[in-house]
């Protein structure tokens, strides 16, 4: 895969997973999946999640997991917070730390899974 195709599949995997995060977490709490209410909650987390790409410089090494997954994850989760409370929305000690545990395994996880195949494809060929 080229560096411009692995862009656009990062960017996209990261905004779908953020996305899903959204929707699970509004469907655990029973709220409703209109377009208003999945934006409301997202758009903190999706304005991060593009500062996360822009502070990392991600573009660079977008399926890295360190150091842009671990700097998107950081401040996509940061920088999500600190837009709910600015905007009035909930911060509670336990939806922080459910949503660092979600988006670590989101936008890390996907992207431990993309090393661990290379190591194992890396390995395969040097045998």
């Amino acid at each position: 895969m080229n560096r411009q195709s692995a862009v656009w599949v990062a960017a996209v995997a990261d905004v779908l997973l953020v996305a899903l995060f959204v929707v699970i977490g509004r469907r655990s709490h029973a709220e409703g999946l209109d377009l208003a209410g999945l934006w409301q909650t997202a758009w903190p987390f999706l304005a991060a999640l593009v500062l996360g790409w822009l502070v990392s410089l991600a573009w660079r090494r977008p399926l890295a997991l360190w150091p842009s997954g671990v700097v998107i994850w950081a401040v996509t989760l940061v920088g999500g917070m600190l837009l709910r409370a600015a905007s009035g929305q909930g911060t509670q000690l336990p939806f922080v730390l459910v949503a660092a545990g979600t988006l670590a395994l989101f936008l890390l996880g996907w992207r431990a899974l993309v090393a661990l195949v290379a190591r194992l494809r890396s390995r395969r060929t040097a045998s």
